[in-house]
């Protein structure tokens, strides 16, 4: 079972930003020096400040992944995700292709269509969230355009939102000399163009941050992996089961369920459930408080045909015994084995990625947890036969 580190960085109590990266910095060649973890991911979110502090607060992960790259040798550095939506298809295409080389093969890329109407509307107006078919016709055209710039020595394209080469576009130089098929000989025009440099890795892996069964179904169907995190198991099941049918029918063979799927789960790991509780409950609560508010909604937790009850403040739902059997990895080290151990009998979950650092926990705390699951959890899982004490 591969293991992962999210890395979705906030600032909830206005530290020094300084602080901040050095934070993750600790988390990130502590988690190389083991050798046992595979990526750590980071998001990438705008104009998330409130009430005086930030919430996530990495604006380009891709920035962020190579000054992490810089300092770690094993680690994978994932971005889960850089918005592809909010990005010049080029430069997004170069940067991530610039990563893999700076980080010798490492990359990662992970892309999202975003979540957060204030983002998208400030970021990208063609990617505002209103408009949701568009925004899913942006993220594609921006796919097609990546994978072109990353694969074909020369490339064009002609969409609805990006036209490569600018049309009629002329370019003459005397110490080019390029194909037909390249440059007219004849009127000079552009006809194509080549990304310097390309991508490191020869197939660079490809992510994508879903939970929609349409993108579900489009990121199998494209040859992403996909990133999931809030759903509770019984709900993932479904998605789980989309996601292999229609790989499977791509690939013409009987894809495991779990195959190409990572879990985002929030972990948090004391000597006891009570300890957890008391360190993590309600920085997770409010966390998930953010989110929900912030356009999700809470019928992100629900099970299949479960319904919540009307209120005027969905919120009020969001408090710690609401969230802990959904969706939460927080106890002990054998009550997180044992969830683990659930997800993998009824997702045959192949990869999971850990989250311990949620807004307002102080750094060593995490730390502290993160060193916990590290000790205690993991080696549970490169044996598939230890027994496991259940824990009520």
């Amino acid at each position: 079972m591969d293991f992962s580190y999210f890395c979705n960085a906030t600032n909830w109590s206005s530290k020094p930003y300084g602080e901040v990266l050095n934070d993750i910095r600790e988390i990130a060649q502590y988690l190389d020096e083991q050798e046992s973890w595979k990526t750590i991911w980071f998001s990438e979110h705008h104009l998330q400040t409130t009430q005086g502090g930030d919430m996530e607060c990495i604006p380009n992960p891709i920035l962020l992944s190579a000054d992490i790259a810089a300092r770690t040798s094993n680690l994978r550095i994932g971005q889960a995700a850089s918005i592809a939506t909010f990005w010049n298809p080029i430069r997004l295409a170069e940067d991530i292709a610039f990563l893999d080389n700076l980080s010798g093969g490492r990359v990662e890329a992970g892309l999202g269509r975003g979540v957060f109407g204030k983002e998208a509307i400030h970021m990208n107006i063609e990617a505002d969230l209103k408009d949701q078919p568009k925004n899913f016709r942006l993220f594609v055209e921006t796919l097609d355009i990546l994978k072109k710039a990353w694969t074909e020595d020369y490339f064009s394209h002609k969409g609805e939102f990006y036209e490569y080469p600018a049309p009629e576009f002329k370019y003459k130089h005397p110490m080019i000399q390029e194909s037909e098929d390249v440059i007219d000989p004849e009127t000079n025009i552009l006809k194509k163009i080549s990304l310097v440099p390309k991508p490191l890795q020869k197939k660079l892996p490809l992510w994508q941050v879903v939970d929609s069964p349409s993108s579900i179904e489009f990121a199998a169907k494209n040859d992403l992996g996909c990133l999931m995190w809030l759903p509770t198991v019984k709900s993932l099941k479904s998605r789980f089961e989309i996601y292999q049918q229609a790989r499977s029918e791509v690939e013409q063979r009987d894809v495991p369920l779990g195959e190409g799927i990572c879990l985002v789960r929030d972990v948090f790991i004391a000597d006891s459930m009570e300890e957890a509780k008391e360190l993590a409950g309600q920085h997770i609560v409010d966390y998930m408080s953010w989110v929900c508010g912030g356009g999700r909604g809470v019928s992100i937790f629900a099970d299949p045909g479960e319904e919540f009850p009307k209120t005027d403040n969905v919120l009020e739902l969001l408090d710690y015994e609401f969230l802990h059997p959904r969706n939460l990895l927080v106890g002990t080290a054998d009550y997180v084995i044992e969830k683990i151990h659930e997800l993998k009998s009824e997702l045959n979950l192949q990869h999971l990625a850990a989250w311990s650092t949620p807004p307002g926990m102080p750094h060593e705390t995490s730390m502290k947890s993160i060193k916990l699951f590290n000790e205690k959890v993991m080696p549970h899982f490169s044996d598939s036969k230890i027994e496991i004490k259940k824990v009520s």
